[in-house]
């Protein structure tokens, strides 16, 4: 049997740059009402650069919900209607000053189902060309290069923590396993 809820009502609470907050009035499957807190994201692209020596690159950057400093694939937030596989292409030359004469798809990874409509499209890149690196002017970040296995390892050890990040590595290791 398929699951289901029906919006009865949806209340606008918060609208800003990169979220909408909506609390909606749901009819459930037994006929009772429940309230469900949304939040609304344009969603975001991530790409993993592989270099012919099987190293990733990755950035550091500070993330301030979390406070801390994260280890993460390149990635960036959507705008209303942007093609997802532009947008990853677009921030592989804007955070690594990169280009790619290849990409696979890793799918789609939704980071958080309960109360959350991100959606994340994963790329792999593959035939790297260097362009030039140009950040946005409130981004600031450092790109390293790790070798694949040393990545897999800091996802093992908990070093890297960023769900996106983790399901590109797993999901390629998986790919690389079945090659």
């Amino acid at each position: 049997m398929a699951h289901s809820e029906k919006t009865l009502d949806s209340q606008l609470i918060f609208e800003g740059r990169v979220i909408r907050v909506t609390l909606d009035k749901v009819l459930l499957e037994n006929g009772n009402t429940s309230s469900r807190e949304v939040v609304h994201h344009h969603g975001g692209a991530c790409i993993m650069p592989v270099t012919d020596d099987d190293e990733i690159y990755m950035v550091r950057q500070f993330r301030y919900a979390l406070g801390e400093e994260m280890w993460e694939l390149p990635a960036g937030k959507l705008e209303a209607g942007e093609d997802p596989f532009a947008a990853a292409k677009r921030e592989l030359e804007e955070e690594c000053g990169l280009t790619a004469d290849e990409y696979t798809s890793l799918g789609v990874l939704y980071p958080t189902v309960g109360y959350d409509s991100e959606k994340i499209y994963i790329w792999i890149a593959r035939g790297l060309h260097a362009t030039g690196q140009h950040l946005d002017p409130d981004e600031f970040l450092d790109v390293h290069k790790v070798p694949f296995e040393k990545a897999l390892a800091m996802v093992e050890d908990n070093t890297i923590r960023d769900s996106k990040t983790i399901a590109g590595i797993l999901r390629y290791a998986l790919m690389r396993k079945g090659q």
